[in-house]
């Protein structure tokens, strides 16, 4: 199997992790803190997807990702919680600068996400981990992943899995 991994960050990493463990093609999902090039040089809150091209490609990862947290709104680059793909080719650039484009055209509103290179992750502690797959009945998973997860089977339905825990 050919897979690829990109690195998203745009708000709480418990939430970006529960988005893109409930994608098809996702095979695998590390959660913690992405670090990249100045001005993104400090650690933020992120997430690394391991995913398969053959089933589902950077443009939808990248947009699901904007269409998941708040992507216009501005937030300092070197912030815990930056807007951020994080390529790890440099042919990957391109693809997710169109993707963002497009969105902010769609939006009508600048779009805050940079596409840098990633240079480096720190893993989130263990309990963490999984942290909406291991009970996604906590309060704040049912407040602001639910939510997502709704959006993602409504709007993505040909990528969503159809229960986020398995």
């Amino acid at each position: 199997m050919n897979v690829e991994k990109l690195a998203f960050g745009g708000g709480c990493h418990w939430c970006t992790e529960g988005v893109f463990q409930a994608l098809r093609g996702v095979e695998k999902v590390d959660q913690g803190f992405v670090q990249s090039d100045a001005p993104a040089d400090t650690w933020a809150e992120g997430v690394i997807v391991t995913f398969d091209p053959s089933v589902i490609g950077l443009a939808t990862l990248s947009e699901v990702h904007l269409r998941t947290h708040s992507a216009t709104r501005a937030r300092s680059p070197r912030g815990k919680y930056r807007s951020a793909i994080y390529i790890f080719e440099d042919s990957q650039r391109h693809e997710a600068e169109l993707v963002i484009a497009r969105f902010a055209i769609e939006s009508g509103k600048a779009v805050h996400t940079l596409v840098v290179p990633f240079r480096s992750f720190r893993a989130s502690e263990e309990r963490y981990q999984n942290y909406y797959r291991n009970d996604p009945n906590r309060p704040f998973c049912r407040r602001y992943i639910d939510p997502k997860l709704d959006f993602i089977r409504q709007h993505f339905s040909e990528v969503a899995l159809p229960d986020a825990r398995t």
